[in-house]
């Protein structure tokens, strides 16, 4: 090792120890062990939907049981599906949607399936066992105005003190961003359909 060598080690040392205090100071300054998150997944961006799969497998990894409300998707047959079938006692799935708008093109039967997932939402709510319940595209229902924008905000706002919640969709409602806890927004870089790719089983499905 060359002396330039240990003066390059020695400078990344001193930067990594200033970063670590920085970093141990931040979270020493958070006082609030445990919250409930209202977390919404958005943007026109590939992900929103995935992520919250993701957060679905992490919290089964630590024994939580789950619901997820399907409101614009239809009974697809997707990976995801098939592998939470493995978890009858941890996890309650309900598809209520018929397809996307596009493909219903009757308004009526759109907000009709919409108030019927919102029913099965509250039952889930009210289920004290169920610790993350996922409502997937449940931002575009509130798009449409195929739900009553403001009951859904404050009923979501007004959830029991340990259910977490997460919406995906894309266009979430600015209420609902400022009701959030924790907002992302995926952002289209790049997408694989716009060079003629069709969806694959295993990445979008």
């Amino acid at each position: 090792m060359t002396g330039q060598d240990t003066e390059a080690e020695r400078r990344h040392r001193e930067k990594m120890a200033k970063r670590k205090a920085v970093q141990d100071a931040e979270v020493a300054s958070k006082t609030i062990a445990q919250k409930a998150l209202l977390i919404v997944h958005t943007g026109p961006g590939k992900g929103k939907s995935t992520a919250a799969f993701g957060l679905i497998m992490r919290a089964l990894g630590h024994g939580w049981h789950v619901g997820i409300v399907q409101f614009i998707k239809g009974a697809w047959e997707t990976g995801e599906r098939r592998t939470l079938d493995h978890f009858p006692d941890q996890v309650r799935w309900r598809t209520m949607g018929e397809g996307f708008t596009w493909e219903t093109q009757d308004r009526a039967r759109d907000v009709a399936a919409a108030e019927a997932a919102w029913a099965k939402v509250l039952e889930l709510m009210a289920d004290p066992a169920i610790r993350l319940l996922v409502l997937d595209e449940l931002n575009i229902a509130l798009r449409y105005d195929y739900l009553p924008l403001a009951t859904v905000v404050e009923t979501l706002k007004a959830r029991r003190g340990d259910l977490h919640v997460v919406v995906t969709g894309r266009n979430a409602k600015p209420e609902l961003i400022e009701a959030a806890d924790l907002v992302t927004e995926m952002v289209a870089v790049k997408h694989h359909f716009a060079a003629g790719v069709k969806a694959q089983e295993g990445i979008e499905f």
